[in-house]
């Protein structure tokens, strides 16, 4: 590794991390910690790296995405199945604080490397097991992807225009909020280690964290028996809330999810009667008569240009944002002032632009030393750092344990 990569003081440095977890979920959480200085390990077999190199757009031949998802790691191969690759991963397990896997329940116990077996080489290891179903349960040993937990936790059934099919997201999403949660998760269990000294096992099964942000459907039918119906833009809490074209063919969002909001939006195009009504009063009661506030508004930004539309919902105080794509994020100041889109130096396709650090401390804050690197990028430097010379690095690459 260059000099200029090496890891930098920050939030997580001192933190050992290994990630043998592949697409996106388990891999997105070790990018997370990595971000705020861990050493993060990435292993991957020898020949069948992880497929997200190759997932979505290239360039050149180089994915594009793994820029992304493995940036901040060493990248080093490693056969697993093999006990060889068995002994260099436990020589590994020794002085690491986290590992990310997500094979099927009972991969590692087959391989005799099972939380049991890593506890006894280091008790203070914390261990997450990111699947799609969890560790037990009828569904354990299915092959689990984020679109499956899409659609049944219910968030495909809700999302999409009333008339239409259940819509699943074009993007990543259940990975993506398993994948932070499951960074929540590793945290949470690192300060219980600070406390007891123990690490334990992280059981989280991408199904479930989807379900707890669509929000309240799970008490809804328990108490009420009801059944959260497929609204398009709209919302069942408040109204209006949708998306409204403008004169010159522009998207706009509003929301009215305060109730202030609401009265404002309503002054604003010229309906202050529906204000008056008894119904408008809550947010709920509201979302029965979307028609006519979608009228309401609806009609009043179709007559005026985005520009013009912007500028009086600031001026009243009421919420409202473009539709963007890729290109007005670029643009937008707002993004430009937090930093969110950042350019990192990559030794394969040079500058390149990505989403910065997830969030800002005051402190201690995060950085993104280099992009995803080549697959074993770093193989010797780790093996020789266990003590392997180049004769027995060499014999491991001719084995294909390497």
């Amino acid at each position: 590794m260059k000099a200029d990569q090496q890891v930098r003081k920050g939030a997580l440095s001192g933190l050992k991390v290994l990630d043998i977890a592949t697409v996106f979920a388990g891999p997105m959480a070790a990018t997370m910690l990595g971000d705020f200085g861990a050493d993060v390990i990435k292993i991957e077999h020898p020949t069948k790296a992880d497929s997200v190199r190759w997932h979505g757009a290239s360039k050149d031949g180089v994915g594009l995405w793994w820029k992304i998802i493995g940036r901040n790691k060493r990248t080093i191969t490693l056969y697993l199945g093999s006990p060889e690759g068995q002994e260099v991963f436990k020589q590994l397990v020794v002085d690491a604080d986290v590992l990310i896997e997500n094979f099927r329940p009972g991969t590692l116990e087959r391989w005799g490397l099972s939380p049991e077996v890593l506890h006894e080489i280091n008790p203070g290891l914390v261990i997450a097991r990111v699947t799609g179903f969890g560790q037990f349960g009828p569904y354990s040993s299915r092959p689990g992807f984020g679109t499956l937990a899409e659609a049944m936790s219910g968030f495909a059934a809700i999302t999409g225009e009333p008339d239409g099919p259940p819509t699943l997201p074009p993007f990543g999403l259940a990975d993506g909020i398993a994948g932070l949660t499951a960074a929540y998760a590793i945290m949470v269990a690192l300060h219980s280690k600070n406390e007891t000294g123990k690490g334990q096992v992280i059981d989280l099964a991408i199904i479930e964290p989807i379900l707890t942000v669509l929000g309240p459907q799970i008490i809804t039918y328990d108490q009420l028996g009801e059944l959260q119906p497929r609204l398009g833009n709209r919302s069942n809490n408040n109204a209006p809330r949708n998306t409204y074209k403008t004169k010159d063919g522009s998207w706009l969002a509003v929301s009215t999810s305060a109730q202030s909001v609401a009265v404002r939006v309503m002054e604003l195009v010229g309906r202050p009667e529906l204000t008056k009504e008894p119904w408008f009063a809550s947010g709920s009661e509201r979302a029965k008569h979307s028609d006519v506030l979608d009228d309401a508004v609806g009609s009043w930004i179709a007559a005026r240009d985005r520009a013009e539309v912007m500028r009086a919902f600031e001026e009243a105080d009421a919420a409202i944002a473009p539709i963007y794509d890729v290109r007005d994020i670029y643009a937008d100041p707002q993004f430009e002032a937090l930093g969110t889109i950042t350019t990192v130096a990559d030794e394969e396709l040079g500058p390149v632009k990505m989403q910065n650090v997830l969030f800002r401390l005051s402190e201690t804050p995060g950085e993104i030393r280099y992009a995803g690197t080549t697959q074993g990028h770093d193989t010797q430097e780790v093996m020789e750092s266990l003590g392997y010379t180049a004769e027995q690095i060499q014999d491991l690459r001719d084995r294909g344990v390497l």
